[in-house]
């Protein structure tokens, strides 16, 4: 996190028999982008659970904080963070709970794409959380993957809690947006 991933774009400008010109255009950096979406949930268990919690900026992973989501049992409980806009996703990192339950995280998919069909839980999967220690942070590599929601789903009966998860990403803007060429 706050690390600046430098990546090239080779952009050919011009191109004869005997000479090839090109530019080199550096991305813009990569940052939280879950800061400024919206959340919602399968099911809210209390007070103390709320969607939202997971992307406040808090890895606080007391449950009783008011820091993590918390949904009831459900048969396939599931996360979904909207974006508000289509990003580049890099990575997904999750903050499991440090109270209890961290077993609970256990076997959850993480997806990313743009589609709400079965709440965003069809979309492209970015990885299978194996499992995250309690009260600990993991991060998990979307190979870039584009999408405007991000779904954490059990596929499973089962509680879903995650006391944070940070998106890390660039705006997809035709793509890429490109802060300067030379």
């Amino acid at each position: 996190s706050g690390c600046m991933l430098l990546a090239f774009i080779y952009r050919v400008t011009h191109i004869t028999r005997w000479e090839l010109n090109f530019s080199i255009c550096l991305l813009s950096p990569e940052k939280n982008v879950a800061l400024k979406g919206t959340a919602t949930q399968s099911s809210q268990y209390d007070s103390y659970g709320a969607a939202g919690n997971a992307i406040d900026g808090n890895r606080n992973t007391k449950y009783t904080d008011g820091s993590c989501t918390h949904t009831n049992q459900d048969s396939k409980p599931w996360w979904r963070l909207d974006l508000q806009d289509v990003f580049t996703v890099t990575s997904v990192t999750i903050t499991n709970r440090g109270d209890c339950c961290s077993e609970r995280i256990d076997g959850a998919e993480i997806r990313v794409g743009n589609s709400l069909d079965d709440n965003g839980n069809q979309n492209p999967l970015c990885a299978v959380v194996p499992s995250i220690a309690e009260g600990q942070s993991s991060s998990f590599q979307c190979n870039w993957t584009m999408g405007r929601y991000v779904s954490v789903v059990l596929p499973k009966p089962g509680i879903l809690t995650l006391c944070e998860v940070e998106v890390n990403g660039h705006d997809s803007s035709g793509w890429y947006k490109p802060e300067r060429c030379w």
